[in-house]
C-alpha cells in the first residue's frame, strides 16, 4: 500500500516558490522540496532520483560530502523556467531508521519514486513529467517509468548490473585478487541465496544486512531494462566520472540507439565541470565547485522539447 501525506508551506524569492513537501510510502518518509518559477504558462517538472549511499535532497551524505549538487541543479534549472523535485532518501532520514533495520529491498527506491509521480501526475500547472535517475538512480528511475512520465534522463548510469560494475571499481581501486573475491560472493549469492563465507576484508560490503539488498539489486541489467523504455531517452555521462565510466553510457546507448547520448567533457560524478584532476574527489566535499554548463543546457534542450 501506498499512502501519500502533503503538508505545503510557501516560500517565494524573487520569482521562485518553493514548496515542502511531506510524501510517505507507507510508514517510510520521503520528505522533499518542489521549485519552479512562478509564470502563467504551464512548464515542464523534473522528479531527481538520487544514486547510492545516504544522500539527502540537495545531494549530501552526512558530514562529509557536500556537494550539493542535487540543489545546485535545481536552481539553475528554475532559471530556464523548469519545475524541479527532490526528495530525501529513505535511506539519509533516521525518521526511517526502524523500518530500515528490518529489511531493504532494490525495488523499495522504486516504489518511493512512484509515489512522487503519484502525487505530480495530475498536478495541472506541469505540462510534462521527467525523470532524472542518476548513478544508482538510473536504474531505479527506469524501473519507475510509467505511463505517467514523458522523457528520462540518465546521468551517471552504469551500462551493466551491479555485480559486474563493483568487480571493475574494486579492481581498480584494489586489484585483481579482491575483485575475484568479490566476483565469487555475487556468483554465491545469486546461485545461492546467500554466501556462506564472507572474505574479512569485504565484511563491510557483504555483512548480512546487505546481501539480501545486493540480491534484489542484481537481477537487473540496465543495459537489457534500457531496451524496454519507449519513451525518448537522453544518455549523459562526463569524462571526468571517477565512479562511472563513459563506456557505461555507451553500452546504454548501444541497447537503446534511439536515445540521444551526451558525452560532456570535465564532468565528473557530481556534475562538477573539473579542470584539473586533484580537484576531482575535493569537489565531492566541498559545493564551491560549478556545475557544469553542459550539463545545464543538455538537460535543459532536452525537457523543453
Amino acid at each position: 500500500m501506498v499512502c501519500i501525506v502533503s503538508s505545503l508551506s510557501y516560500a517565494q524569492t524573487g520569482e521562485i516558490v518553493t514548496e515542502e513537501l511531506q510524501l510517505k510510502n507507507d510508514s517510510i518518509q520521503l520528505p522533499g522540496t518542489l521549485t519552479f518559477t512562478k509564470t502563467k504558462q504551464k512548464q515542464p517538472l523534473v522528479i531527481f532520483v538520487h544514486g547510492s549511499g545516504n544522500v539527502d535532497r540537495n545531494g549530501n551524505q552526512g558530514a562529509m560530502i557536500k556537494a550539493n549538487y542535487i540543489k545546485q541543479l535545481s536552481e539553475v534549472l528554475n532559471i530556464n523556467e523548469i519545475a524541479f523535485y527532490r526528495y530525501d532518501k529513505r535511506t539519509s532520514n533516521m525518521a526511517n531508521m526502524k523500518f530500515l533495520m528490518q529489511g531493504i529491498s532494490f525495488l523499495d527506491f522504486v516504489e518511493d519514486v512512484k509515489v512522487a509521480i503519484n502525487h505530480f501526475k495530475t498536478d495541472d500547472r506541469f505540462s510534462s513529467i521527467t525523470l532524472i535517475g542518476h548513478s544508482q538512480g538510473s536504474l531505479v528511475a527506469m524501473l519507475a517509468l510509467s505511463q505517467d512520465v514523458d522523457k528520462y534522463i540518465s546521468l551517471a548510469g552504469p551500462g551493466e548490473s551491479i555485480d559486474k560494475t563493483m568487480v571493475k571499481q574494486i579492481k581498480k581501486q584494489s586489484g585483481d585478487s579482491i575483485a575475484n573475491i568479490v566476483a565469487s560472493h555475487f556468483k554465491e549469492l545469486m546461485e545461492k541465496g546467500s554466501i556462506e563465507k564472507v572474505d574479512p576484508n569485504l565484511l563491510a560490503i557483504f555483512n548480512p544486512q546487505n546481501t539480501p539488498f545486493f540480491r534484489s539489486w542484481v537481477k537487473y541489467d540496465p543495459s537489457l531494462v534500457i531496451q524496454t523504455v519507449t519513451i525518448p531517452v537522453l544518455i549523459i555521462n562526463g569524462t571526468k566520472d571517477l565512479q562511472v565510466l563513459v563506456s557505461d553510457a555507451q553500452a546504454l546507448h548501444a541497447a537503446n540507439p534511439k536515445a540521444e547520448l551526451k558525452i560532456i567533457k570535465d564532468m565528473n560524478h557530481v556534475l562538477k565541470d573539473i579542470g584539473k584532476d586533484e580537484d576531482n574527489l575535493k569537489s565531492y566535499y566541498s559545493a564551491d565547485f560549478p556545475l557544469s554548463e553542459e550539463l545545464v543546457s543538455s538537460i535543459s534542450a532536452f525537457v523543453k522539447k
